[in-house]
């Protein structure tokens, strides 16, 4: 998974917006966060998952749902209790 939204070619200044990276052991290049921070200055999730591939959303769905969850928990509004 990765998503970011304006962010501009990886390194150059144009557009801060949070990165959001997940790994999957079946990609076919599996960056390293070192390189992702690169990337996406402003990195603010990710994760290496044990299982998965290029089509993550096909082969394990509830897991590709479960990181899409988790990346953007911190965007969500509190519940009122």
């Amino acid at each position: 998974m990765r998503a970011s939204v304006a962010r501009g070619r990886p390194g150059s200044s144009g557009g801060q917006a949070p990165g959001r990276f997940t790994t999957f052991p079946g990609e076919i290049f599996r960056a390293p966060r070192s390189w992702v921070e690169k990337a996406y200055p402003n990195l603010t999730y990710f994760n290496e998952v044990d299982k998965g591939g290029h089509f993550a959303a096909w082969e394990e769905p509830e897991l590709f749902a479960t990181e899409i969850r988790a990346a953007f928990r911190p965007l969500r509004a509190p519940q009122a209790p």
